[in-house]
């Protein structure tokens, strides 16, 4: 049997359809499957697990904090990894890793109470640093590794469609990771915290199969090339024609890469930030709970709506427009949040809110592998994903140190501004290296 079939019975050669839309629907639920390692699977074990333990909210969120940016120092090893030895095994051992990490978060107040019996002590510092290495595996395995390897192998089969398939993509995760936090909460609710992490444990372990058999690392590896073309030499698989494939020094070394990496990272730290303190924010300008937490239903429509569009269109459209576009977007969030108490802050919020979120959905996907090949997509991806974590990571604090220390958000505004304005002027030569 040779390596690229090594454990798997599947040969994308003898499939009657094109395997991309095989890769697609799996690479999709790789994505989806990483949801016990974002933010938005943690946030609802908070409140039971940080009580479990003793910890206080703002030790809890220290420990995710300080995990999460442990996560981003490493995880540009993870995308040597991809290039290295394919999707189909580093989805498949990062699927394995969160599985293992959410069968220790749920003996994690065992391993608190056994550790502080060995060392004779009762300190908080205990279970801190028990969650702090358990978040740092979760976010690695989940948020990093997995959607990583997942997003990639569909870039990879892909060239000319890589747009329409990534707004199939999209669309699917949005609605996904929108409702997660519901069946999340009915599973702790029905079971208790510690059997609902178990049984996303064993949830995993099951996909992890499925990404052995159906993850195929390179359509050229079983005679095809991206989008269905079969290649007719016979002989080893071609691969597709690029002006270059960049490394990721190459990269480093083009003004595109940091102005599109900087953008996607202000969309993180922007949008976690907010989500984080959304109710803070809206709090501090005289609104309800009720009109804070009403925000993201709206931006969700707008969000889908315009990654729905923009991915389609991104097949036949340049990039550089979208890049202006969603830092459109993130000056109409900026001035929302600045004016929140307006009668345009708010809609102006929602709106650009949503446009980032759209265009991050495209960008983050498509611009890697048209500027820089699919050779190194990995160590390039992994690069960038670590400003995202980072970003992600930093965001709730700075939030709540403005706040805490000006007894106002404003500031982020002022300074989003600035940021946006310098990206906007130093984008005019962030030009396809292609």
């Amino acid at each position: 049997m040779s390596a690229k079939s090594r454990f798997s019975f599947v040969d994308p050669a003898n499939s009657p359809f094109f395997y991309g839309y095989v890769i697609l629907f799996i690479g999709t639920l790789g994505i989806y499957c990483s949801i016990p390692g974002q933010t938005i699977g943690v946030s609802v074990f908070t409140d039971p697990v940080k009580d479990a333990l003793g910890l206080s909210r703002n030790q809890f969120s220290n420990a995710y904090m300080i995990g999460t940016i442990g996560s981003s120092l490493v995880i540009g090893r993870a995308g040597v990894w991809f290039d290295t030895y394919g999707a189909r095994y580093v989805a498949f051992f990062a699927a394995l890793v969160l599985a293992a990490a959410l069968m220790l978060c749920s003996w994690s107040v065992q391993m608190s109470d056994f550790a502080k019996q060995t060392l004779d002590s009762s300190s908080w510092t205990i279970p801190f640093g028990i969650m702090t290495v358990l978040f740092f595996i979760l976010r690695f395995s989940g948020q990093g590794v997995l959607t990583m390897a997942s997003r990639n192998v569909i870039m990879i089969w892909f060239d000319k469609n890589r747009g329409k398939v990534n707004a199939i993509s999209s669309v699917a995760i949005s609605f996904g990771f929108s409702s997660s936090p519901l069946w999340v909460n009915a599973l702790i609710e029905g079971y208790s915290w510690q059997s609902a992490w178990q049984i996303l444990a064993g949830g995993l372990v099951v996909v992890s199969f499925f990404i052995l058999q159906l993850y195929k690392n390179r359509p050229e590896e079983h005679g095809l090339l991206p989008d269905g073309a079969h290649v007719q030499t016979g002989g080893d698989a071609t691969t597709v024609p690029l002006a270059k494939q960049y490394t990721l020094e190459d990269a480093k070394r083009t003004r595109a890469f940091w102005m599109y990496g900087l953008l996607l990272a202000f969309n993180s730290f922007f949008i976690t930030g907010l989500t984080f303190h959304v109710v803070s924010v809206f709090a501090s300008e005289g609104f309800p709970k009720a009109d804070a937490i009403a925000i993201f239903l709206p931006t969700s429509v707008v969000a889908v709506s315009v990654s729905l569009l923009f991915n389609y269109l991104s097949d036949y459209i340049k990039l550089k427009l979208y890049l202006y576009l969603m830092i459109l977007g993130g000056i109409m969030s900026s001035v929302g949040f600045l004016f929140l108490s307006s009668t345009v802050g708010v809609p102006l919020l929602v709106g650009g809110f949503g446009i980032m979120s759209g265009f991050f959905a495209v960008l983050n996907a498509i611009v890697w592998p048209r500027f820089f090949g699919r050779n190194h997509l990995g160590a390039i991806t992994g690069k960038v994903m670590s400003f995202l974590i980072l970003a992600s990571a930093l965001a709730p604090p700075i939030f709540s140190v403005c706040f805490s220390t000006f007894g106002s958000y404003r500031l982020l505004g002022y300074l989003g501004l600035v940021f946006l304005l310098f990206l906007a002027l130093a984008s005019v030569r962030a030009n396809n290296p292609q």
